[in-house]
Protein backbone atom coordinates (compact mmCIF):
# COMPACT_ATOMS: atom_id res chain seq x y z
CA UNK A 1 0.00 0.00 0.00
CA UNK A 2 1.06 3.36 -0.99
CA UNK A 3 1.16 6.60 1.07
CA UNK A 4 -1.90 7.62 -0.88
CA UNK A 5 -4.20 5.22 0.55
CA UNK A 6 -5.93 6.53 3.97
CA UNK A 7 -8.26 4.27 6.15
CA UNK A 8 -10.23 5.11 9.78
CA UNK A 9 -8.89 4.26 13.03
CA UNK A 10 -11.33 3.75 15.52
CA UNK A 11 -9.63 4.46 18.97
CA UNK A 12 -11.03 4.53 22.45
CA UNK A 13 -9.64 7.42 24.72
CA UNK A 14 -9.82 7.90 28.80
CA UNK A 15 -9.50 10.66 30.47
CA UNK A 16 -6.70 13.62 29.99
CA UNK A 17 -3.90 13.38 28.28
CA UNK A 18 -3.28 9.60 28.15
CA UNK A 19 -2.78 7.61 24.93
CA UNK A 20 -6.23 6.52 22.81
CA UNK A 21 -5.88 2.65 21.82
CA UNK A 22 -6.96 1.95 18.75
CA UNK A 23 -9.95 -0.58 18.99
CA UNK A 24 -10.25 -1.63 15.65
CA UNK A 25 -8.85 -0.19 11.47
CA UNK A 26 -12.29 -0.28 9.13
CA UNK A 27 -11.37 -2.11 6.00
CA UNK A 28 -12.31 0.77 3.73
CA UNK A 29 -9.86 2.20 1.75
CA UNK A 30 -9.57 6.31 0.70
CA UNK A 31 -7.75 7.81 -2.04
CA UNK A 32 -7.23 10.75 -0.08
CA UNK A 33 -7.56 11.95 3.81
CA UNK A 34 -9.85 14.88 2.84
CA UNK A 35 -12.47 11.23 1.66
CA UNK A 36 -11.39 9.77 4.46
CA UNK A 37 -12.31 12.61 7.33
CA UNK A 38 -15.79 13.05 5.44
CA UNK A 39 -16.16 9.11 6.45
CA UNK A 40 -15.25 9.35 9.80
CA UNK A 41 -18.51 11.15 11.64
CA UNK A 42 -20.66 7.93 9.98
CA UNK A 43 -17.74 5.48 10.94
CA UNK A 44 -18.10 6.86 14.68
CA UNK A 45 -21.86 6.38 14.77
CA UNK A 46 -21.13 2.50 13.72
CA UNK A 47 -18.61 1.96 16.41
CA UNK A 48 -21.09 2.48 19.37
CA UNK A 49 -20.06 -0.55 20.90
CA UNK A 50 -16.80 0.40 21.55
CA UNK A 51 -16.50 0.42 25.81
CA UNK A 52 -14.72 3.54 26.48
CA UNK A 53 -15.08 7.21 27.85
CA UNK A 54 -14.61 8.90 25.04
CA UNK A 55 -14.21 7.33 21.08
CA UNK A 56 -12.91 8.92 18.14
CA UNK A 57 -12.11 8.30 14.54
CA UNK A 58 -8.57 9.22 12.94
CA UNK A 59 -7.92 8.94 9.03
CA UNK A 60 -4.22 7.59 8.81
CA UNK A 61 -1.69 6.47 5.55
CA UNK A 62 -2.05 2.96 5.23
CA UNK A 63 0.32 1.50 7.44
CA UNK A 64 0.68 3.77 10.26
CA UNK A 65 0.03 3.98 13.71
CA UNK A 66 -2.82 6.17 14.88
CA UNK A 67 -1.35 8.49 17.40
CA UNK A 68 -3.60 10.84 19.66
CA UNK A 69 -4.42 11.72 23.49
CA UNK A 70 -7.56 12.12 24.44
CA UNK A 71 -7.26 15.96 25.19
CA UNK A 72 -6.12 15.80 21.64
CA UNK A 73 -9.01 14.27 20.34
CA UNK A 74 -11.31 16.33 17.79
CA UNK A 75 -14.76 15.45 18.24
CA UNK A 76 -17.74 15.87 15.57
CA UNK A 77 -20.24 18.31 16.34
CA UNK A 78 -17.96 19.46 19.43
CA UNK A 79 -19.23 16.48 21.71
CA UNK A 80 -18.87 12.54 21.99
CA UNK A 81 -20.07 9.93 19.73
CA UNK A 82 -21.36 7.19 21.40
CA UNK A 83 -24.75 5.37 19.61
CA UNK A 84 -25.49 3.03 22.97
CA UNK A 85 -26.78 6.39 24.29
CA UNK A 86 -28.20 7.53 21.01
CA UNK A 87 -31.55 9.89 21.49
CA UNK A 88 -32.23 8.14 18.47
CA UNK A 89 -32.49 4.86 20.54
CA UNK A 90 -35.67 4.67 22.57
Amino acid sequence: MGPGIFLIAILGCGEGDAPCQTVRTLDTRYESQAACTAATEAALTRAGDVDSPVIVAQCVAAGAAPKVRADQARRPAGGRVDARVSPLRT
